[in-house]
């Protein structure tokens, strides 16, 4: 449907191999992340056109061009920066793909059918103004009090021009497996838009699953977004980020998705407007951290760990940091 234009189906070998080495396609275009249909059956050769279905839904044809062995700790190096298994991308390219890859075209049936509306980029961009500029802000999690003041706030940064407007663009697809359910999540998404009604402020949802590839994956999502309308991508701290799953341990430095995005941006013709790190302050509200730290503010501090135990405990959550509706949401699909 375009959100991953100028691709038209799976990456054959030569795709394959020149965005896992170069981050761009044979034509030069950035790339961030590989797109593959992985598959053992020996039925899926180059000539066959292939019926992809969910459940009774005919969804699209698909057209084998090409079939090929990756290798795939070279993939794993190149794209996620690792190859140990404490990597969850990594984990998943050698536990869950199968050995061949095969690409092709895909001529598309009908949309598949989910929990959620996912509208397609043709649909995003009519609704969005063409002669303003559209910040994209990508999240894996509710939105909680810090996350709503970063993106409004994001309008006010220099990078961002008059009457600029927000969309916020959740990835609803599986993420890690201690993340909150897709489905949950959107409808923290549904409640929080019907309480806020900033008319400066546009929903929708993106049916993605994280690869937390850090910096790769930060070109991926601009991509994406510049398909679905938008001129500037907010960039935050750590974004698409992980920790080794045994040590705890950052795979990335904080700020290399940001640096990476300042470095290719222009070229890909998306503008990174970094986060505000803002955090709350019983004098202030929520500042940025230089300021509270300048003024020698009181901060206050809620992790997402500590959270998600009050949650499940009943215990009172301050309104400073989660919005109330979004709370009443989650212990909602907690019961259920």
């Amino acid at each position: 449907n375009g959100g991953l234009s100028p691709l038209t189906g799976f990456m054959k070998e030569d795709e394959y191999k020149k965005v896992v080495d170069d981050m761009r396609l044979p034509s030069g275009e950035l790339f961030g992340l590989p797109i593959i249909f992985d598959t053992d059956s020996d039925d899926f050769v180059p000539g066959k056109k292939v019926l992809l279905k969910q459940g009774d839904l005919n969804v699209a044809v698909f057209t084998i061009e090409d079939k090929y062995m990756p290798d795939k700790v070279h993939e794993c190096k190149q794209c996620y920066g690792e190859t140990t298994l404490e990597h969850p991308g990594v984990l998943m390219v050698a536990t869950e793909r199968a050995a061949s890859y095969v690409g092709g075209s895909i001529q598309g049936l009908n949309l598949p059918t989910r929990e959620f509306p996912c509208r397609t980029p043709a649909e995003v961009r009519a609704d969005l103004p063409s002669d303003k500029d559209v910040v994209a802000f990508q999240c894996r999690n509710p939105v909680h009090r810090a996350h709503y003041e970063l993106f409004t706030r994001a309008l006010d940064a220099p990078e961002v021009g008059k009457d600029g407007v927000v969309l916020v663009h959740p990835t609803c697809g599986p993420t890690q497996a201690d993340d909150i359910p897709g489905t949950t999540r959107y409808k923290t998404y549904v409640r929080l838009a019907e309480e806020t009604a900033n008319p400066r402020i546009n929903w929708d949802y993106l049916p993605y699953s994280m690869h937390m590839a850090g910096p790769r994956e930060a070109i991926q999502h601009m991509m994406i977004r510049k398909n679905f309308g938008c001129t500037h991508f907010i960039i935050g701290r750590d974004m698409a980020g992980s920790k080794s799953s045994i040590t705890g341990d950052d795979f990335y430095g904080a700020y290399d998705a940001q640096d990476f995005a300042k470095k290719h941006g222009p070229e890909l013709g998306v503008t990174p407007v970094p986060s505000l790190n803002l955090v709350y302050t019983e004098e202030k509200g929520y500042v940025t951290a230089e300021l509270a730290k300048e003024e020698g503010l009181d901060t206050l501090k809620l992790s997402g760990t500590k959270f998600r135990q009050m949650l499940r405990g009943g215990d009172d959550i301050p309104e400073w940091f989660a919005f109330k509706s979004v709370v009443e949401v989650l212990r909602e699909d907690i019961k259920n």
